[in-house]
């Protein structure tokens, strides 16, 4: 199969579709390959697109040095790391609330509203606004199927966001919104429209690949039970595990917001001006020529360079916390429910297959199996 493809998007135009690793992480990086985002086809106002897009995710050097080197101030490993108590509460706290013995959906209870409170938690979004956001994120994630809904919903969001912001003004906390709104570089900070959009791209980006991540991986590790039962007995094998389901199942598994700045070679093939450049991060992260065996789920992969996270100026800020809320969600969970098993065949349950990698519903068991021996006792190191 060829490693550059010529395809045709969702709005009929043509594009290259990169599949390659090599040809992928190339892309990421070249600066001939620059951020470009059209969403006029949305119906979305100038004014709520100019309080959506103003962020990093979207802008090139060097607005996007500028934007990175802001935030980066704040966003911290120190900060993420302070964080880990916090997520073992809400851990915690979500599982008190899964029935003993009982079938479970495992991402409405568990997956979803985890990864949403951490996210609101970082940013200290109250928990009165958290269920209109996951209607936001359901709409947006949904693309095409749901554009429509999109304007209504995106105005409203933007209204949210603005009055939240005029409150942390008015009262700041300790939490990252607050920071976003002092942190200066010289004279240099955060415009009002680099807020909201630094908040939509936490909010959207952030809480729905976390939750992807968190059920792909439970999912894989239910599907051959006697991969939960290594980990649980091994459990210095969950961060190089948590590395192979981003490899995997890459929560995001395209970016498509992209166009070549001008002409030039992409691993043997000539890429012309404005042509729209498509990298799909799911197939390069499943290239063999990169990784041996790359269409079986290894745990104890070692070394794992996946772009699941992307690569370049744009890799993901939000890469530790993502690993730290999975490292510590899977090992509650596999503490809290040491038994838990599918509750319906894995071949009845599929990812979706759009820009987003990742499972609707996870019904489980948290019922002991029956066994011939005892599965319900913590396994050394996660008791």
């Amino acid at each position: 199969m060829e490693k550059i493809q010529e395809t045709t998007g969702q709005d009929g135009t043509k594009a290259l579709l990169v599949t390659g690793y090599d040809a992928a992480r190339q892309a990421l990086s070249d600066q001939r390959v620059i951020k470009h985002l059209d969403l006029s086809s949305m119906g979305v106002s100038l004014d709520v697109l100019d309080a959506m897009v103003n962020q990093m995710m979207f802008a090139n050097p060097p607005d996007h040095t500028r934007l990175r080197r802001l935030i980066s101030a704040s966003f911290t490993a120190r900060r993420v790391e302070t964080m880990r108590p916090r997520i073992e509460h809400v851990a915690h706290e979500l599982l008190d609330e899964v029935p003993a013995h009982e079938t479970v959906e495992l991402i409405q209870a568990y997956a979803l509203p985890l990864a949403l409170q951490v996210i609101c938690d970082l940013l200290g979004v109250p928990a009165g606004m958290r269920d209109e956001f996951v209607t936001w994120t359901a709409i947006i994630a949904a693309g095409p199927a749901r554009r429509q809904e999109m304007p209504a919903q995106l105005a409203r969001m933007l209204t949210v966001i603005r009055d939240l912001l005029a409150q942390r003004r008015a009262h700041p906390g300790d939490d990252l919104l607050s920071d976003l709104i002092e942190v200066r570089d010289g004279q240099d900070r955060l415009s009002e429209n680099e807020l909201t959009s630094m908040v939509f791209m936490l909010l959207i980006a952030g809480h729905e690949t976390t939750k992807n991540l968190l059920g792909n991986g439970v999912f894989r590790l239910l599907e051959d039970r006697g991969r939960w039962d290594r980990v649980r007995a091994e459990p210095h094998l969950l961060a190089t595990a948590i590395e192979e389901f981003v490899r995997y199942d890459t929560p995001l598994a395209i970016d498509n917001s992209r166009i070549a700045a001008e002409t030039f070679e992409l691993a043997g093939r000539t890429v012309q001006a404005s042509t729209r450049v498509e990298i799909s991060l799911a197939q390069a992260n499943r290239d063999e020529d990169r990784f041996p065996a790359a269409d079986q789920l290894r745990l104890d992969r070692a070394h794992n360079p996946h772009l699941g996270f992307g690569h370049g100026i744009h890799y993901c800020l939000g890469a530790p916390l993502a690993r730290l809320v999975a490292k510590v969600a899977l090992t509650v969970l596999m503490t809290r429910f040491p038994a838990l098993d599918l509750a319906v065949p894995a071949t009845e349950l599929t990812l979706r297959q759009d820009f987003m990698r990742g499972l609707d519903q996870l019904p489980v068991r948290t019922r002991p199996r029956e066994a011939e021996h005892d599965e319900t006792a913590p396994a050394p190191g996660l008791a």
